[in-house]
């Protein structure tokens, strides 16, 4: 049986005329006749009554109209889902990401994209940078935002985001008042960091901004996740040098105050490995892009 043989058998249950099937089918009658044929014998029943004077279905032809339709539109949604997949319409994307994305971009991004892709779905990871990376070239993750730049040649990026440090006070230090905050002042005070495991590139960049500004940082406190590092201030127990999405947090009893001087920006990059491209990826990529613009 072929999906021809389908095809035939509808329309002239449909007409019951050979003329106007035939017709209908842009074909002439003796090749519709031999299609007739060849499915009655590959289903091994009469479809139907045919004579001089009229063309009718029998009881197994009528049996049969529901599911020769049901099996030709299941044979146009498997054509379609492949078509959909190929052009990244559907699919399931593993999407890591450093918990400040929650508030620089990424919801907008997820909304974005969910909006354009509806049949596409995506699973997040909340994973630090170095586990990302891991991920990633194990191919757990399809993309992932990372704040590093020690990026795994295997590895693509795009930069998503750039952003300034600013401090994080408690709401009743000496300093949260001031517009803007001088890196020497911070001299002596505990502080709360990302810890070096979890994102060296951070850590370092903040140990050296402190030593130029003329002191070594009292690291207290190594944590893991940013909005740990904002709680940890928000209770009294330190200050820290936090990326100004943060501000976003809007923790209770802490304040966010530029710095005097200016620093290396905190960079956000997206990543995915190059031979893992596919159609529902690129997809993905065009909205992080789209956002980025923006």
């Amino acid at each position: 049986m072929e999906f021809r043989h389908l095809r035939y058998f509808l329309a002239l249950a449909e007409e019951l005329h050979f003329g106007r099937a035939a017709k209908r089918l842009s074909i002439s009658q003796p090749p519709l006749s031999l299609n007739i044929q060849q499915l009655e014998s590959s289903v091994g029943a009469q479809l139907f009554v045919r004579n001089s004077r009229e063309v009718r279905l029998t009881a197994a032809g009528q049996a049969f109209v529901p599911k020769a339709r049901a099996l030709l539109d299941q044979a146009v949604e498997a054509a379609q889902h492949v078509r959909d997949v190929q052009q990244g319409l559907v699919g399931h994307l593993h999407i890591g990401f450093v918990g400040a994305m929650l508030y620089r971009g990424l919801p907008q991004m997820l909304r974005q994209f969910e909006a354009d892709h509806p049949s596409l779905q995506v699973s997040l990871h909340e994973l630090n940078s170095q586990d990302q990376l891991i991920a990633l070239t194990q191919d757990r993750l399809d993309l992932g935002f990372v704040h590093t730049t020690r990026v795994p040649p295997q590895l693509s990026r795009i930069l998503v985001a750039s952003q300034p440090f600013v401090c994080c006070l408690p709401v009743s230090h000496r300093l949260a008042k001031k517009r803007r905050v001088a890196l020497a002042d911070l001299q002596g005070e505990p502080f709360a960091m990302v810890s070096r495991a979890v994102s060296p590139d951070y850590h370092e960049r903040l140990i050296s901004l402190c030593t130029g500004a003329g002191f070594h940082p009292d690291i207290r406190y190594e944590l893991r996740h940013w909005l740990s590092v904002v709680s940890l201030v928000s209770q009294g127990l330190g200050v820290a040098l936090v990326p100004e999405a943060l501000q976003q947090s809007r923790l209770p009893d802490t304040v966010f105050v530029p710095l005097a001087s200016d620093s290396t920006p905190y960079e956000t990059y997206c990543l995915w490995k190059k031979a893992r491209d596919h159609a529902a990826m690129a997809a993905f990529l065009d909205t992080v892009r789209s956002a980025r613009q923006e």
